[in-house]
């Protein structure tokens, strides 16, 4: 038996594509795109789907595991970059996603005795319990794995799957489909639904101006004329990037906004915007991921306030790109395909000298906050240069990082519908995003019960933690 709260290895297997189809047979590479290089070094995404099962004692684990073997082996038949390396081959430009016949995706099976329900729930728990559960990406000089999983069986409660998935390969929408396409598979015989099957063409990516190798030269510190050849003979070029330092006393808690919630609060900072002072008067987009953004980031830096004073803190987050380009790219496009928008002011300074401008009324912090998310989001719906986009934001978050700041994203959608990949046991209990923690973002998603609630998982120190709870559950009390 593991030691508590931790998780034992059983097994370590290979999962390679199903051999009755012609394309395992055959090599298959893919070339990063900007969107791809983008997020090159960038640490990589764990994901944990919990999944309650009444009684997973031996022999019911033993029927669930073949199933969910079988039905990925069936999935990377459509799904082959999942198996390959990002690497650089002599003969080709840029780096590329490889698959040979024969290469197969990392499965880790292991028994865990820590408390399923804790570490499935809302509550605050240790961010460091969940570290057993997260399997991770191979790397060496000549390449990184894509993506490696872990089952995790917690007996007589249930099971957990993670997922680490390489950023500069996928992104949330497409870890999505993948994760979707497998529940449907353990579910139903193939084929796989249209939607479901992954567009691969990259020739829809249009990058005239070379923005693919010049956002590669950023993450490595190198110039524009730096060549492809002293890039690729770099030994640490497939090394992640650490974002930011996680202290040993994290805890990680996730709050859920109600649909209730978020209509009280789009009048509320509706009212205080219409009784502002500011002219000329835009209309705010209050939709609620927009809402609910500004609200955790606004007792987030409350709840931080006495300890991160002299840390400047900026926020940003990413959009789909795929129906926003022209032409517009498939939705089910495999690959990276999002910009990203950054308030690229420090938001301490700037609230409060918004805060100064407007009055002292409780909502000015959480309106302002609106209007600067709000307007941003407004951005999207303009022409977009993602190219030039895609430059400008690396750049910026390159300097954050260097500056050792502290930048509050956005990990996941409420859009992804993750609460709805069943490989067969119902809904899971519980999906995490536990890498937020490593890059300062929140996670956020739609509320398992589907009644247009948006759950936000976040991580901060104990005390802070603490604050951030009372001051989020008093401003809902008073809205």
């Amino acid at each position: 038996m593991a030691t508590p709260n931790s998780a034992k290895i059983l097994e370590l297997s290979h999962v390679a594509p199903y051999t009755d189809s012609p394309d395992s047979a055959t090599e298959f590479s893919l070339p990063l795109t900007f969107f791809d290089t983008f997020w090159f070094k960038f640490p990589p995404v764990e994901r944990l789907f919990f999944y309650s099962l009444p009684e997973t004692k031996d022999s019911s684990f033993n029927a669930v595991l073949p199933k969910l073997k079988h039905s990925l082996s069936l999935t990377l038949r459509y799904f082959l970059p999942l198996a390959g390396t990002l690497t650089w081959p002599r003969d080709s430009p840029k780096p590329v996603i490889l698959y040979t016949p024969g290469d197969a995706v990392s499965v880790a099976i292991a028994e865990s005795d820590a408390d399923f329900d804790l570490l499935a729930g809302n509550h605050a728990r240790q961010a460091a319990m969940s570290g057993p559960l997260v399997p991770l990406l191979r790397v060496s000089e000549t390449g990184a794995s894509v993506v490696a999983l872990q089952i995790t069986v917690f007996p007589n409660s249930g099971f957990c799957i993670g997922v680490t998935t390489h950023h500069a390969v996928l992104d949330g929408k497409s870890t999505t489909m993948f994760m979707k396409s497998w529940a449907y598979l353990c579910k139903e015989n193939p084929p796989l639904l249209p939607e479901l099957i992954p567009f691969y063409d990259r020739s829809i990516i249009k990058d005239p101006s070379g923005v693919d190798m010049r956002c590669l030269n950023k993450w490595l510190g190198n110039s524009e004329t730096t060549t492809s050849s002293t890039i690729r003979n770099n030994p640490k070029l497939f090394e992640f990037s650490p974002i930011l330092d996680v202290p040993s006393d994290l805890f990680r808690a996730t709050f859920e906004l109600s649909r209730s919630d978020i209509d009280k609060m789009r009048q509320r900072v509706s009212s205080s915007w219409d009784k502002s002072s500011s002219s000329p008067k835009t209309k705010l987009h209050l939709s609620s991921f927009v809402l609910t953004f500004a609200y955790v980031l606004d007792c987030i830096l409350k709840a931080t306030e006495g300890d991160e004073t002299k840390r400047k803190v900026y926020t940003a987050f990413t959009a789909d790109y795929r129906s926003r380009l022209e032409p517009p790219v498939p939705g089910n496009y495999f690959g990276n395909c999002v910009g990203g928008k950054m308030i690229d002011e420090e938001l301490r300074e700037k609230l409060s000298h918004l805060e100064g401008e407007r009055g002292e009324e409780e909502e000015e912090g959480l309106t302002a906050l609106v209007e600067k998310i709000s307007c941003l989001v407004k951005e999207l719906e303009k022409d977009i240069d993602a190219n030039r986009e895609a430059e400008e934001m690396l750049s910026k978050l390159l300097s954050i990082v260097s500056e050792k700041a502290y930048a509050v994203g956005v990990a996941g959608s409420p859009r992804f519908g993750v609460y709805s990949i069943d490989f067969g046991w119902d809904r899971p209990k519980k999906v995490d995003i536990v890498s937020a923690e490593k890059t300062g973002a929140i996670s956020m998603a739609e509320s398992r019960d589907g009644n247009g609630s948006l759950e936000v998982g976040l991580a901060l120190k104990k005390h802070q933690m603490d604050l951030f709870a009372s001051l989020f559950l008093a401003g809902l009390r008073k809205f």
